[in-house]
């Protein structure tokens, strides 16, 4: 694995790919007329590298700290930053050789309200369903599974201190499990997802998770409603090379919203990020 600041490299590790996973939002569900409460979005996001290139993650960190002026050793999170130097981090993040899926979810849309607040956690996992079934996707349709070479991936969660990661574990075996008996609804690859290769480190340790990050926040940002009533996608404009297209398309696979569609979405939220002018 390449560490952010002093890198440690062991390229013995089995898998050809590594998926870094970050959120950016939170889980409740507490709507104030206010706007204040909860956040109305809760964006969970991948940020998905051949083995092979984990090192860019450490260079573009570096890079970043060096514009920013910061020390070597500085995590980066990106919301504590100000705008003028979220833009040239996101810039260099956008030029990175990754794909990006983002799953997002508009929470006052969900009818299940009660089935989420009643299982901590539960809003978590289900986005991260949608997530690694995109994620099997955009690995076997790689290159690299093409040729018959290594597709298996690890999969590193940026470390929630009061979230159990064996739950998600045994939550993707279960995911994996119904898979193999043919399910038409769920779509995770066992050879692909290897739940022993799961596990949650803390942000401030790895450059990758410190990308996810600003992916994860620089879509949150072109959702989310500020308290002047204005979204921010300036951020986004950055990323949209690195969005995961299947067959050409980025709606449902690198940007994958729910519960409602993009275009029921932009009846119900005017303001909403017109993906249109970014996507093409």
């Amino acid at each position: 694995m390449f560490y952010d600041t002093n890198v440690v490299v062991n390229l013995n590790q089995p898998s050809g790919f590594v998926a870094y996973i970050d959120e950016s939002g939170d889980e409740g569900f507490v709507f104030n007329p206010d706007g204040s409460g909860s956040s109305r979005w809760f964006v969970l996001s991948a940020v998905v590298t051949r083995r092979v290139n984990d090192l860019q993650m450490v260079e573009c960190l570096r890079d970043a700290r060096d514009v920013l002026g910061k020390s070597p050793k500085t995590p980066l999170h990106f919301a504590d930053l100000k705008h003028e130097q979220r833009v040239p981090y996101i810039r260099r993040v956008g030029n990175l050789d990754v794909r990006t899926i983002n799953v997002a979810v508009y929470k006052p849309s969900i009818r299940e309200v009660g089935k989420f607040k009643g299982e901590r956690h539960l809003l978590y996992r289900y986005l991260t369903r949608f997530l690694v079934e995109r994620l099997c996707l955009l690995v076997n349709r790689s290159r690299q599974a093409r040729l018959g070479r290594n597709k298996s991936t690890e999969i590193i969660f940026s470390d929630r201190s009061n979230m159990s990661y064996e739950e998600v574990r045994s939550y993707l075996r279960r995911l994996i499990d119904i898979t193999a008996n043919n399910s038409d609804d769920v779509r995770v690859d066992g050879s692909v997802i290897d739940p022993t290769k799961v596990r949650s480190v803390q942000h401030s340790q790895l450059a990758g998770l410190q990308v996810a990050d600003a992916v994860a926040t620089g879509v949150h940002f072109a959702l989310r409603l500020n308290r002047y009533g204005e979204t921010e996608d300036a951020y986004f404009s950055h990323i949209t090379k690195t969005l995961y297209r299947h067959n050409g398309k980025v709606l449902g696979y690198g940007m994958k919203f729910w519960p409602d569609n993009y275009d029921a979405l932009k009846s119900k939220i005017p303001q909403i990020v017109d993906l249109e002018d970014f996507l093409h």
